[in-house]
């Protein structure tokens, strides 16, 4: 079943042809296989996976269970998972084991799969290459040399490798639908407050989101109707009923309006990139959409508003992290402020020192309303111009991220660059709009991303439109070390 979609095995679960052990067994074994290439992994857990396949296997021998049970599924390292190692891709939460499951991991529990293990990502979410993990570096399993992108770059390999048929993952700044592009796979980021944060260990408190890498846009609607949903728990999740993200897929799009950004097309995206891009809105156009070219004026922004309030509010999500309660203690600690400053030291990378440093600039006397501020003031103008164009368009369309994967070492040293890489991406969620990235291309045998943005809460009109395009195209259906030579 490998490379199969959740509805295909679904399908075969029920009709008896496979079972869930099987599968399970099935996907133990290729990460046995890949993940010394791929270090997609940091933890498998086959026993309680096997546990829990054989407990699927009972279920759907009764004639119950729902559309998710016996699929098996992995968990972004940055989702509390019980009795299960947490690590955030870091030193710091290295002997991290979670008392009590995110609310994702619960609901996703309750719906049946099973978790074969957690994934690599860049040290508490802060990358755009995969690159910053404690426990080194994923290979994208287009090519090795190149990076999955980031921050969840294990979920995406995972899945772009046919390991899992699906894995969760966080975007706060695109860390879903950037490594969904350079992975060939599809990254649905739903709207912000859509998905309960409880439990999912934070990075920027207003700006991280839970979401899904699947095969198909189909898969991604399967998920959410179990991971959706209020959550008392988390004082910014939404409390608004949970519509079927299933029942709205092939719906027409005669009549609807799709825009695109013209600053989205600008010098910085690859002319490669941009044809496939645009070859894929047209297939809206073939269905019955209408095409208009649309601004958003202050996207320029998006990125150095991003690199202001992301670091502002991550120095104060992990002043929590100090060598005292758990985590990674320094030993030689003389006195409360030297176990402070040496566990600091030792379980932080470089990556997230950065960003703290930073943040506690930017928050700091004198410098709060220069920076901050300011920067919330943006923000406030990039929500602003998505909010216009959504009253002239149904759905925006785009490009996912300026070029397909780089090479793995190619950006590590210029944060700059490397940051630029979600220029498209960032603008999403400091709008708390819903988002997905799906292949629409290659572009020298690496694949491309299409993005599309949807109003907020319009995450069944994002999936519609996501799934129509996969019933036209099957860039989704590519797998890697399949020889292609399909461009455009």
């Amino acid at each position: 079943m490998e490379r199969q979609s959740i509805v295909e095995i679904a399908a075969a679960l029920r009709a008896g042809s496979v079972t869930s052990r099987a599968l399970t067994e099935a996907s133990l074994a290729r990460i046995s296989r890949q993940n010394p290439a791929l270090n997609a992994f940091i933890t498998v857990t086959a026993d309680a996976a096997l546990a829990a396949a054989d407990a699927a296997d009972r279920r759907l021998a009764a004639g119950e269970g729902g559309p998710l049970t016996g699929v098996p599924l992995a968990h972004k390292d940055i989702f509390c998972t019980q009795g299960v190692l947490t690590t955030c891709g870091s030193k710091m939460l290295s002997n991290f084991v979670s008392p009590y499951d995110a609310h994702v991991v619960e609901q996703l529990a309750a719906a049946g799969v099973v978790v074969v293990g957690k994934t690599n990502m860049d040290e508490f979410a802060m990358g755009s290459s995969n690159e910053t993990s404690y426990y080194g570096p994923v290979a994208n399993p287009w090519d090795h040399e190149r990076s999955p992108g980031g921050s969840s770059g294990g979920s995406a390999a995972a899945v772009a490798a046919g390991l899992v048929p699906a894995a969760t993952g966080t975007d706060t700044g695109g860390s879903i639908r950037q490594p969904a592009a350079l992975t060939g796979v599809t990254g649905f980021k739903p709207t912000y407050g859509r998905v309960s944060r409880y439990g999912m260990i934070a990075f920027a408190s207003s700006l991280d989101q839970a979401g899904v890498f699947t095969l198909t846009a189909e898969d991604a609607a399967l998920l959410m109707n179990a991971m959706a949903g209020f959550d008392p728990r988390d004082s910014t999740c939404a409390d608004r009923p949970v519509p079927d993200y299933t029942a709205n897929l092939g719906a027409s799009l005669a009549g609807k309006r799709v825009g695109m950004p013209k600053e989205f097309f600008d010098a910085g995206l690859d002319p490669a990139s941009a044809e496939c891009i645009r070859t894929a809105i047209a297939v809206f156009e073939s269905l019955g959409a209408t095409i208009e070219e649309i601004s958003l004026p202050h996207i320029d922004a998006s990125v150095p508003t991003y690199y202001i309030v992301a670091p502002a509010e991550c120095s104060s999500n992990l002043s929590r992290f100090d060598g005292v309660r758990f985590g990674h203690r320094a030993e030689g600690a003389h006195d409360l402020e030297s176990l402070y400053k040496l566990s600091r030291k030792e379980g932080f990378g470089a990556e997230v020192k950065r960003r703290i440093m930073t943040g506690t600039y930017v928050l700091s006397a004198g410098y709060y309303d220069a920076y901050y501020l300011q920067a919330q003031k943006a923000r406030q103008l990039i929500a602003g111009d998505f909010q216009k164009c959504f009253e002239s368009v149904d759905l925006i369309a785009g490009p996912t991220t300026p070029t397909a994967a780089f090479r793995i070492g190619e950006k590590i040293d210029d944060p700059v660059q490397m940051y630029l890489n979600d220029i498209y991406t960032i603008g999403v969620n400091l709008a708390g709009l819903p988002g997905v990235s799906v292949p629409c291309g290659f572009v020298e045998g690496l694949p491309v991303g299409l993005q599309l943005i949807g109003p907020a809460f319009g995450e069944s009109a994002v999936l519609n439109f996501a799934h129509q395009y996969q019933q036209q195209t099957d860039w989704h259906r590519q797998a890697p070390g399949v020889p292609s030579n399909r461009e455009g």
